[in-house]
């Protein structure tokens, strides 16, 4: 596995759409699982322009993927708005980006994929709201960062996921 245009890649190194599309390929050829980050700043929350940002990066990076390729994807939402900062997409939130996510997915590669692709949340999950987001028909896991570091936060967040 290899996470490919996590925010901070994006806005520290300068990684674009058309660098990430040949990243993709590149870890597609050596018979690596791209987990593909995804996810607006807050200028653009704010603006709700979340939608329009999401289904750029995925069209930009991933879209001339044959439907083959592509399922080998991992898509992961990160609100950048989130990282690092404590605050948290609200489960609605999420779970409204994520099904928007899908359905980006179903327009390009049909149902079956789309249903198929793992759709993971990235942005401050802990063990206080793990349950609250993997409950979301379309958050089907999470992207843990933070939390990772402390074993007992880990665990309550793996804890959450198994119920």
């Amino acid at each position: 596995y290899v996470i490919l245009g996590h925010s901070e890649r994006r806005a520290y190194y300068g990684e674009t759409i058309a660098i990430l599309k040949e990243k993709v390929q590149l870890a597609l050829a050596a018979g690596l699982t791209p987990i593909f980050c995804i996810g607006e700043v807050l200028e653009e929350r704010e603006a709700n322009k979340q939608n329009e940002v999401v289904r750029e990066q995925l069209s930009g990076s991933l879209f001339d993927l044959s439907a083959a390729d592509f399922s080998k994807i991992i898509i992961a939402y990160e609100p950048v708005w989130a990282i690092g900062t404590g605050k948290t997409a609200t489960s609605a939130q999420a779970q409204e980006i994520h099904a928007y996510i899908r359905s980006v997915i179903v327009d390009k590669y049909g149902k079956e994929i789309a249903d198929n692709t793992s759709i993971l949340y990235g942005g401050s999950c802990k063990p206080s709201n793990a349950k609250e987001l993997f409950d979301n028909p379309d958050v089907d896991g999470g992207l843990i960062g933070g939390a990772a570091l402390k074993v007992a936060d880990f665990k309550g967040i793996i804890d959450a996921f198994k119920k």
